[in-house]
C-alpha cells in the first residue's frame, strides 16, 4: 500500500505527542497573546469544556483518512482527524493565522519522530468548532516545522459523546 508508511509515521507522531504532552499545569496561555498568567482556578474554569449539541459526519477520503474543516478561534483551518494522536496538534502556519505567538525560546522536544526529535511548543485553545460542535480550553501543540497537515486529536475528540466510524464515513456527535 503506497499510503502505508504516512498512516504509521501519523499514527506514531500522534501517539507521541500524546505521550511527550505537558500537564495541564504547563500550559501556556499563548493562545491568548497579550493576557497574563492565569490562576489555577481560572485555568481549571477555562478548561471546563462547553458543547452544543449536533452531529457531523465527514466522508472517507480517497487517501483512506478522514479530514474536517475546524475553526479555532475564528480561523478556520482543514485538519487531519487523527483518533491516535492524544492532543491537537497545529502547523506552524495554522498556528499562525489563529493568531498563537511563540519565540524559540519557547519550542521543546514534544515527541521522537522517525527523523528524531519533533518541537513544539503547548497553548491552550479558547475555542473549537468542528460543525455544530464547540469546545473552550482545548489543549494542543503547536509544531512550528515538519508537520504537513494540522492534527485533530483526542483533546477536542475525546470531549464528543460519539465518535463512530461505519464504512466510509465518520461521525461526530450526536
Amino acid at each position: 500500500m503506497k499510503f502505508g508508511p504516512f498512516i504509521a509515521i501519523v499514527i506514531g507522531f500522534g501517539a507521541l505527542v500524546g505521550w511527550m504532552a505537558p500537564a495541564p499545569s504547563e500550559m501556556s496561555s499563548l493562545a491568548s497573546p497579550g493576557k497574563t498568567a492565569q490562576s489555577d482556578a481560572q485555568m481549571n474554569a477555562l478548561q471546563r469544556d462547553q458543547w452544543l449539541a449536533g452531529e457531523v459526519v465527514l466522508p472517507r477520503e480517497p487517501d483512506g483518512h478522514f479530514y474536517a474543516d475546524v475553526i479555532v478561534s475564528g480561523v478556520s483551518a482543514h485538519m487531519l482527524v487523527d483518533t491516535g494522536a492524544t492532543t491537537v496538534a497545529l502547523t506552524g502556519e495554522d498556528a499562525e493565522a489563529m493568531g498563537l505567538s511563540w519565540s524559540d525560546s519557547d519550542v521543546r522536544p514534544v515527541a521522537q519522530g522517525a527523523n528524531g526529535p519533533v518541537y513544539g511548543v503547548a497553548v491552550m485553545l479558547d475555542h473549537v468548532q468542528l460543525g455544530e460542535l464547540e469546545a473552550t480550553g482545548v489543549e494542543a501543540i503547536v509544531v512550528p516545522e515538519g508537520l504537513g497537515i494540522s492534527l485533530l486529536g483526542q483533546s477536542f475528540l475525546s470531549k464528543i459523546q460519539r465518535v463512530e466510524m461505519d464504512q466510509d464515513r465518520m461521525v461526530l456527535g450526536g
